[in-house]
């Protein structure tokens, strides 16, 4: 009798043989029924792939993503029957693969796919009431904190990954510039979109995730951006539905 081991094992690799004993319904060896279902696991991973990183495909081309896809995902096969959450690993993946190391920003194009996809599959929350950002004393507002929608994702990255994804999703837009952008993602609607962060907004947001006040992360921001404008961020996080709520001791 065929092991499962043995039996997972050769279903993503092609070279390995048929497993002994493996028959089919009427005790003849089912050899070629086991290549054809090999195939079809194969053929349905890749796909899945594709469907996870629209990003990446886009930019290195059908042909090119299959042969990338059918290496991925014999050395990274699913752990999980959720296979909306497939391909954790493969934006690191794609930082070793010598092949492609000349697209510098691949990697970060497959992060952003992800978020993107995890945006989409967040829970929903309640829109963000700003009515206490303008009820609340100046320092009950320093000392109130921030919680992130649970669709919110932030994306840093050293290349212009926004211009990037805008550039690939029309004809007409304009071609990347020479920057570094980090990402705010947020659910609206349906679809997540990605929005281009200005200058400390990515640390800003990272720091009222993590549980610190209002306050004190405009300055963490401030201290490490002396040009970070939390009116400009905070009017983004409000337009794109990125916060869920605000908190303060005194006022529940």
């Amino acid at each position: 009798m065929t092991s499962q081991s043995r039996f997972r094992a050769g279903l993503l690799d092609p070279a390995q043989p048929v497993p002994d004993g493996l028959c089919d319904g009427g005790g003849r060896p089912a050899g070629r029924r086991y290549d054809v279902y090999r195939n079809n696991v194969a053929v349905s991973l890749i796909e899945a792939m594709k469907t996870a990183f629209p990003l990446v495909l886009k930019l290195i081309g059908t042909q090119n993503f299959d042969r990338l896809a059918g290496i991925y995902v014999r050395d990274h096969p699913p752990s999980s029957p959720l296979m909306m959450f497939y391909g954790a690993r493969f934006p690191d993946f794609l930082e070793g693969f010598a092949p492609l190391a000349h697209i510098g920003y691949l990697s970060d194009a497959a992060r952003l796919d992800i978020a993107l996809r995890q945006s989409y599959h967040a829970a929903d929350a309640a829109p963000f009431d700003p009515e206490p950002l303008q009820k609340f004393s100046s320092e009950a507002l320093l000392e109130a904190t921030i919680r992130l929608a649970p669709s919110t994702r932030i994306l840093r990255s050293c290349w212009p990954l926004h211009d990037i994804w805008v550039f690939n999703q029309s004809t007409d837009a304009e071609k990347p510039r020479s920057i570094s952008q980090d990402i705010l993602v947020t659910r609206v609607g349906f679809d997540p979109i990605p929005h281009a962060l200005p200058v400390g907004g990515a640390l800003w947001l990272e720091t009222l995730a993590s549980g610190v006040s209002f306050g004190e992360a405009h300055d963490i921001a401030l201290a490490a951006h002396t040009d970070f404008d939390l009116a400009t961020c905070l009017t983004l996080a409000l337009s794109t539905q990125a916060l869920a709520a605000i908190n303060h001791k005194d006022h529940r």
